[in-house]
């Protein structure tokens, strides 16, 4: 067998692409040993590509294991080619081309089953790496009455693939993000090893690969903590024509005790005009709502902020105590006559709202359409200038999407994971989530590549501090200035996890020999 990959690496890792026939029968030569079903063809073209849309890269196969062992029999048969690298793929839903594996073999992880289970009494379900997160939530809702602390906004994602990065959303600031809301880990390192960590067992990959870009190992479990689940949720949205009037409110609400405070708290950017994506029809939170814009004043920027948060309740809690609760916490908001909106729905459809915008945009043909879409954590003590200089300038005319932006707190991040954040205890969320769709006019799919690159450009001009969330940079100086001084960390832990640098080479971190250069 070791023959066979060596025969199969040696004649298609080149510059010229394999011939697919030929390529075709080595895969499944080569493969036959593994029990792992290799695809070709359609599979090879969709691993490709990814959400963003503008990166391109075909592997030479997409492999389909059945356990965490055939994960690692594939890791360790990559060993034995000089070049050979290995990609994880779940939803395919990042967007610069980091589950990709250029003439490599790329994992598909929901191969691994949707395996959920749930020990109620202990308060955690172990999950496949390749399950999607709203199966975990219909699961762990719909037959035991519990769900995860933290969520990520779009819940069609492998809980691998977001505890490789962190996994974010409105309920972070309480509870961290996800890579803070598990306690134990199996995963796969590059070495071919198959690792149960925690905090107490293999720490060092444990840290490591929570956050780490798939880097360090391919996460197949995770133990994820739960907490009983509410029935309902009251969904609120005030508006705000002063950005500091916006961050007061929204730092408020984040740094008050957890129970003395919104369940979910997040906010978003929109512009100032009638536009029906970027705009004033943006903001109502049913069909039925409207937006007056008579309230806003005539001499306000560019740009206006709406604060978004979320009350959770049971079905046996009445009107009027979730009314009472909702005003109390709504004190000392700076709250304007008419720019409030609010409505109610269960927690599950909540969690699920970005679902209905998944249909409706395959329904209109842009769900498939490019994402060049860029995310940032920038620190508090410069996001107003990041607010004069991107959100009223470069940004006035909005990014045809979300931009969304809100406070998260450092002390929920544990520093001994892979995340890389700015300085101080709060910082923001700018997530600019753009939508290049065929049917409207505006920047296209380069233009907007271009303007992310500006924002960045300035952000560097005007000494802001940020990181870039979901990053991805060409070159090794660029990653050294992501970690700062964790870089040196980061280099350790993957001289021990992966020494070949099997995996993850989309994020083009290290390449095969890395440390012979």
């Amino acid at each position: 067998m070791i023959a066979y990959i060596e025969r199969f690496v040696h004649e298609n890792d080149v510059d010229s692409s394999p011939d697919p026939d030929s390529a075709a029968d080595y895969t499944s030569e080569v493969l036959s040993d593994l029990r792992v079903a290799a695809a070709i063809g359609g599979a090879i073209s969709d691993a490709g590509k990814d959400f963003g849309g503008i990166q391109f890269s075909k592997p030479l196969a997409v492999l389909r294991p059945s356990d965490a062992a055939d994960v690692a029999k594939i890791l360790r048969l990559a060993a034995r080619s000089p070049h050979l690298t290995v990609a994880a793929r779940g939803n395919g839903h990042s967007v610069n081309g980091q589950s990709m594996a250029h003439r490599g073999l790329v994992i598909d992880m929901k191969s691994l089953g949707c395996g959920i289970h749930v020990d109620a009494a202990a308060m955690h379900a172990d999950v496949s790496g390749g399950a999607l997160w709203d199966d975990v939530l219909r699961h762990c809702v719909g037959n035991y009455g519990l769900a995860p602390r933290s969520w990520t906004d779009y819940l069609g994602l492998t809980v691998g693939g977001t505890l490789s990065n962190a996994g974010i959303s409105g309920q972070a600031f309480a509870h961290g993000p996800q890579t803070e809301n598990v306690t134990e880990l199996e995963v796969v390192t590059g070495n071919g090893d198959v690792l149960v960590c925690s905090t107490r067992q293999n720490s060092e990959l444990f840290f490591g690969a929570l956050g780490g870009l798939g880097q360090f190992g391919i996460i197949t479990r995770a133990r994820v903590l739960l907490q009983p689940a509410p029935d309902m949720v009251r969904w609120i949205r005030v508006v705000y024509t002063e950005f500091s009037d916006f961050t007061r409110d929204a730092e408020s609400l984040v740094t008050r005790p957890v129970g003395d405070t919104f369940d979910y708290v997040e906010g978003f950017v929109f512009v100032n005009s009638d536009d029906p994506v970027n705009g004033w029809p943006s903001v109502p939170l049913d069909r039925y709502g409207s937006f007056d814009p008579a309230r806003i004043s005539c001499s306000a920027s560019p740009v206006l902020y709406c604060l978004e948060v979320a009350l959770h309740y049971k079905n046996e809690d009445s009107p009027s105590t979730v009314d009472t609760r909702v005003e109390r916490l709504m004190v000392g908001l700076r709250v304007k006559e008419g720019m409030r909106f609010e409505t109610e729905l269960g927690y599950m459809e909540f969690l699920l709202r970005v679902k209905q915008v998944e249909e409706e945009a395959k329904a209109n043909g842009i769900w498939g359409a490019p994402h060049p879409w860029l995310n940032l954590f920038v620190s508090k003590n410069d996001i107003g200038e990041f607010d004069r200089v991107v959100f009223k300038n470069i940004l006035k005319h909005g990014v045809g999407g979300p931009m969304l932006l809100y406070p998260l707190l450092r002390s929920k991040w544990d520093s001994r994971k892979s995340v890389a954040l700015p300085e101080g205890e709060i910082f923001y969320l700018v997530a600019l989530l753009r939508f290049c769709s065929p049917y409207q006019t505006g920047l296209s799919v380069h233009q907007m590549v271009v303007q992310n690159q500006e924002i960045l450009q300035s952000c560097t001009k005007n000494g802001i501090d940020y990181k870039l969330y979901l990053p991805h940079y060409n070159s090794v100086e660029g990653w050294k200035r992501h970690f700062g001084n964790r870089w040196t960390r980061f280099q350790e832990r993957k001289a021990r996890f992966d020494p070949m640098a099997i995996l993850a080479p989309g994020q083009k971190i290290f390449s095969r020999n890395w440390q012979h250069s």
